[in-house]
């Protein structure tokens, strides 16, 4: 029999031996400490310490506690890693996307509610690629500037709808007028006035969704095997209402999507994000670009864009209440560069500082989305000796990072003097990045969101000043500042009084229906 080569046996002695080294390195790895975090309790960790409410809050109170911005928490077996800074959200979830870039299991939301059509809660893999390349392609920072005539009309009927109704519930007009604007946006359709079907399935919806992505809400996210009990079962009520709530969120998908369709084959569709993907050519063999992938991908923006949009320009109207010496500065900005004799327009940005500004703060002061979606990690990993258990689901603190007074001097006072060039220097008052995610996760329509941000902040404050109501026995109703807490905070309804700044205001408001 003939000899085997010697380079053979060198080879599988250097394979033996790089096995031993990576087994001892494992097992070292395996042997570092976790982060720190509160005490756990046999079986169920840290369960009965997890808070009902403001989670971000209790995890920032931890963190300072153990003077660590990385916490480890066990909820039943679960391991939990809160990162509550810029930099350990940059090093694990931007420098190490390639790993930290997935998300864990969303039982109720995703496998009964049927949000796996969504693109923010798509594992990380070759069809949320697919999902992205889509987005970007239509709201990238260039592309998304097409949009802006868009965004001029709805904050304009936004000021008629004011003018005609200024003690009405301005959270109510600004759900009438993001959805309007979304939904022309996503697939090219003008919503009605009041009632109208695709706002109104949007709206139970994202209600439902905000309900269920409430951490704890529901025993199948801890124990998923529960989703296999049958409807009828006695407390399978869960169960019963998902199907209620799958039902509406396919609707508010499908319906708009085979009403564009419509219109482009009888040669009606205005342009939209909808209608441009379907134009283009993609590799329909590859299900990634399928026309139902491009249907979900306009179902996303319509379903996502709509409930955060509303919750800042809600935060937006809060801050002017509570800060109005803030509302001043800005309208005087207006007065200076615009003048009193027109409206502002997005030629005008680059010399509106403040405004710019002032929209960085509301996303700031108030993030929609505190905690953000959950990152999850498969494998492994090591940070400043820590170790990170493969399996571990990872949350970004964007409230507390948004709240660190190293980075925002007296950080929960709304001031957006912070955000002007000369006061961002030597790391202090960075852009708020957090509010819009984190890595390969960050969310591809913020680009859009921002135009339309700033357009309705200009807009609104050029032609109206926001007070507070005034009640019965003559005294101002102070707004009480509280936010519903689900996956998007929004302000709880308050009252307030809008009301022109001038007769040219109202003449300039009623001019854009012209």
């Amino acid at each position: 029999m003939p000899s085997l080569p010697s380079t053979f046996y060198g080879l599988l002695c250097g394979l033996f031996f790089a096995c031993i080294v990576l087994a001892r390195f494992m097992k070292s790895r395996s042997r570092l400490p976790l982060p720190p975090g509160p005490k756990t309790l046999p079986l169920v960790g840290n369960l009965f310490n997890m808070p009902a409410s403001e989670e971000w809050k209790t995890y920032r109170k931890w963190s300072t506690e153990f003077n660590s911005d990385i916490i480890h928490l066990n909820v039943a077996g679960k391991s939990i890693i809160v990162l509550s800074s810029i930099e350990a959200t940059s090093n694990l979830m931007v420098q190490r996307s390639s790993i930290y870039s997935d998300r864990p299991r969303f039982p109720m939301v995703v496998e009964l509610m049927g949000w796996d059509f969504a693109m923010a809660f798509m594992k990380y893999g070759s069809p949320w690629r697919g999902r992205r390349k889509l987005f970007t392609a239509a709201l990238n920072s260039r592309a998304s500037t097409q949009f802006r005539p868009m965004e001029l009309g709805a904050a304009h009927a936004l000021l008629r709808r004011i003018l005609e109704n200024p003690e009405g519930d301005v959270i109510e007009h600004f759900q009438q007028m993001v959805g309007g604007l979304i939904m022309s946006i996503a697939h090219g359709i003008d919503v009605l006035p009041a009632n109208d079907p695709y706002l109104k399935l949007t709206h139970e919806s994202m209600h439902g969704l905000s309900v269920a992505a409430t951490p704890g809400k529901y025993l199948v996210d801890a124990i998923p095997v529960l989703k296999y009990i049958p409807s009828w079962f006695p407390g399978a009520g869960f169960k019963r209402q998902a199907n209620k709530w799958r039902e509406v969120t396919r609707q508010s998908v499908r319906m708009p999507f085979e009403e564009t369709k419509r219109r482009i084959s009888t040669g009606q569709a205005e342009t939209s994000f909808l209608s441009q993907l379907l134009s283009m050519e993609w590799d329909t063999s590859d299900p990634n670009y399928s026309e139902d992938a491009i249907r979900d991908a306009a179902g996303g923006i319509f379903n996502a864009g709509n409930h955060t949009t509303v919750a800042s320009l809600g935060t937006f109207a809060l801050a002017m209440l509570l800060y109005p010496d803030t509302q001043k500065m800005a309208q005087l900005e207006i007065d200076s560069v615009v003048g009193r004799d027109r409206l502002p327009t997005f030629e005008d940005k680059p010399t509106l500082p403040y405004i710019t500004a002032l929209v960085n703060e509301v996303l700031r002061w108030r993030p929609v989305a505190p905690l953000g979606l959950p990152h999850f990690i498969a494998v492994e990993d090591e940070y400043r000796g820590y170790r990170i258990p493969a399996g571990s689901i990872v949350i970004g603190n964007a409230w507390a990072i948004l709240n660190d007074e190293a980075l925002y001097p007296a950080p929960s006072v709304f001031n957006p003097d912070r955000f002007l060039p000369e006061n961002q220097r030597d790391g202090i008052n960075p852009d708020p990045a957090s509010a819009f995610g984190y890595g390969r996760r960050t969310c591809p329509g913020q680009y859009m969101a921002l135009d339309s941000l700033w357009i309705t902040a200009a807009s609104l404050l050029a032609a109206f000043d926001i007070t507070k109501a005034v009640g019965e026995d003559g005294k101002e109703i102070e707004p009480s500042g509280e936010y519903f807490s689900g996956l998007a905070c929004v302000p709880l309804p308050f009252q307030s009084f809008i009301k022109p700044r001038s007769k040219r205001s109202v003449d300039l408001v009623e001019a854009t229906a012209m």
